[in-house]
Protein backbone atom coordinates (compact mmCIF):
# COMPACT_ATOMS: atom_id res chain seq x y z
CA UNK A 1 0.00 0.00 0.00
CA UNK A 2 1.15 3.42 -0.85
CA UNK A 3 2.85 5.54 2.17
CA UNK A 4 3.48 8.98 2.33
CA UNK A 5 6.50 11.46 3.70
CA UNK A 6 4.22 14.58 4.73
CA UNK A 7 6.76 17.68 5.65
CA UNK A 8 5.62 21.32 6.52
CA UNK A 9 8.27 23.27 6.10
CA UNK A 10 8.96 26.61 7.86
CA UNK A 11 9.70 29.47 6.37
CA UNK A 12 13.47 30.58 6.68
CA UNK A 13 16.40 31.56 4.93
CA UNK A 14 16.81 29.65 1.39
CA UNK A 15 20.82 29.60 1.22
CA UNK A 16 23.75 27.42 -0.33
CA UNK A 17 22.96 24.58 1.94
CA UNK A 18 18.98 24.40 1.58
CA UNK A 19 19.63 24.78 -2.40
CA UNK A 20 22.70 21.72 -1.71
CA UNK A 21 19.73 19.26 -0.20
CA UNK A 22 17.08 20.32 -2.66
CA UNK A 23 19.50 19.47 -5.19
CA UNK A 24 20.56 16.25 -3.20
CA UNK A 25 17.19 15.07 -2.18
CA UNK A 26 16.34 12.71 -5.59
CA UNK A 27 18.95 10.89 -5.34
CA UNK A 28 18.44 9.80 -1.84
CA UNK A 29 14.58 8.93 -2.67
CA UNK A 30 15.33 6.73 -5.58
CA UNK A 31 16.35 3.68 -4.22
CA UNK A 32 13.47 3.89 -2.22
CA UNK A 33 10.71 4.14 -5.00
CA UNK A 34 10.18 7.65 -3.44
CA UNK A 35 8.92 10.82 -5.95
CA UNK A 36 7.91 14.35 -5.14
CA UNK A 37 4.18 14.83 -5.38
CA UNK A 38 3.84 18.09 -4.08
CA UNK A 39 7.13 20.55 -3.75
CA UNK A 40 7.26 23.91 -2.12
CA UNK A 41 3.45 24.67 -4.21
CA UNK A 42 1.32 27.02 -3.59
CA UNK A 43 -1.39 26.56 -1.43
CA UNK A 44 -4.28 27.75 0.14
CA UNK A 45 -4.99 27.24 4.36
CA UNK A 46 -8.41 26.44 4.64
CA UNK A 47 -8.52 25.82 8.40
CA UNK A 48 -6.05 26.67 11.39
CA UNK A 49 -2.80 27.76 10.33
CA UNK A 50 0.48 27.08 7.81
CA UNK A 51 3.21 29.15 7.78
CA UNK A 52 5.33 27.35 5.44
CA UNK A 53 5.50 24.86 2.71
CA UNK A 54 3.69 21.56 1.79
CA UNK A 55 6.36 18.65 0.87
CA UNK A 56 4.20 15.40 -0.05
CA UNK A 57 6.58 12.19 -1.28
CA UNK A 58 4.66 9.20 -2.13
CA UNK A 59 6.60 5.66 -1.19
CA UNK A 60 5.81 1.96 -2.54
CA UNK A 61 5.10 1.46 0.99
CA UNK A 62 5.74 2.44 4.77
CA UNK A 63 9.03 0.17 5.12
CA UNK A 64 10.35 2.15 2.15
CA UNK A 65 9.60 5.65 3.60
CA UNK A 66 11.13 4.30 6.22
CA UNK A 67 14.27 3.50 4.88
CA UNK A 68 14.73 6.43 3.27
CA UNK A 69 14.30 8.43 6.06
CA UNK A 70 17.15 6.13 7.94
CA UNK A 71 19.25 5.88 4.75
CA UNK A 72 22.94 7.64 5.61
CA UNK A 73 22.14 9.23 2.31
CA UNK A 74 19.44 11.02 3.59
CA UNK A 75 20.44 11.71 7.10
CA UNK A 76 23.74 13.17 5.91
CA UNK A 77 22.02 15.94 3.99
CA UNK A 78 19.17 15.99 5.99
CA UNK A 79 20.84 18.77 8.65
CA UNK A 80 21.51 21.24 5.59
CA UNK A 81 18.16 21.85 5.38
CA UNK A 82 17.79 21.29 9.49
CA UNK A 83 20.38 23.95 10.19
CA UNK A 84 17.74 26.94 8.27
CA UNK A 85 14.70 25.74 8.08
CA UNK A 86 12.11 24.35 10.62
CA UNK A 87 10.05 21.51 9.78
CA UNK A 88 7.29 18.74 10.44
CA UNK A 89 7.76 15.11 8.94
CA UNK A 90 5.61 12.09 9.01
CA UNK A 91 5.52 8.81 7.53
CA UNK A 92 1.91 7.63 6.91
CA UNK A 93 0.39 4.80 5.38
CA UNK A 94 -1.91 5.22 2.79
CA UNK A 95 -6.09 3.82 2.52
CA UNK A 96 -6.36 0.96 0.44
CA UNK A 97 -8.24 0.94 -2.94
CA UNK A 98 -12.24 1.17 -2.72
CA UNK A 99 -11.37 2.58 0.87
CA UNK A 100 -14.73 3.63 2.23
CA UNK A 101 -14.62 6.01 5.81
CA UNK A 102 -18.17 5.33 6.31
CA UNK A 103 -16.85 1.77 7.61
CA UNK A 104 -14.34 3.33 9.71
CA UNK A 105 -17.02 5.46 11.63
CA UNK A 106 -19.11 2.13 12.11
CA UNK A 107 -15.71 0.71 13.65
CA UNK A 108 -15.41 3.66 15.86
CA UNK A 109 -18.58 3.66 16.89
CA UNK A 110 -19.20 0.20 17.82
CA UNK A 111 -15.92 0.68 19.68
CA UNK A 112 -17.52 3.71 21.45
CA UNK A 113 -20.16 1.98 22.40
CA UNK A 114 -18.57 -0.61 24.18
CA UNK A 115 -16.67 1.87 26.18
CA UNK A 116 -19.94 3.07 27.32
Amino acid sequence: MTAYAIAHIGPGPVNDDVLTYVERMQGTLDPFGGRFLVHFAEHEVLEGSWHGAPVLIAFPDLPSARDWYASPAYQEIVPLRTKHLPGDIILVDGVPEGYDPSRTAAELRSAQAQQD
